[in-house]
């Protein structure tokens, strides 16, 4: 079992920056992949970002890629999601997630993770 803990989230205007933290309970978190998903209201839930148990892959839905960046301290246990550029469609509540991850397979299917965190809720105004 892993416990996951979101924080960072906030309200920023358009084009301005946040820096989101998945905390994971585990010590030997490098097992896990980690995933970003965010839901917007009325929306169904979208991946947003993964990175690999090593932190050597990663991979970024079409609408944030050259924007966020997704990384991970495993010292730490904990993922990071750096996100500029912000528009106000990148309002929503931002999840992050957690698989063990076997050979080098990456998915960025929500149904695939097994352990979720409560959520950090991201507002772009306009």
């Amino acid at each position: 079992q892993v416990q996951l803990v979101e924080s960072g989230g906030g309200l920023v205007q358009a084009g301005g920056s946040l820096r989101l933290s998945c905390a994971a309970s585990k010590r030997t978190f490098d097992n896990y992949a980690v995933a970003w998903f965010r839901q917007a209201p009325g929306k169904e839930r979208e991946f947003v970002s993964t990175i690999s148990r090593g932190g050597g892959s990663t991979d970024y839905a079409k609408d944030v890629k050259g924007r966020f960046t997704i990384s991970r301290d495993n010292a730490k246990s904990t993922v990071y999601l750096q996100m500029n550029g912000l528009k106000p469609d990148d309002t929503a509540l931002y999840y992050c997630a957690a698989r063990i991850q076997i050979g080098a397979r990456m998915t960025n299917e929500y149904s695939e993770y097994d352990y979720w965190g409560q959520g950090t809720q991201v507002t772009v105004s306009s």
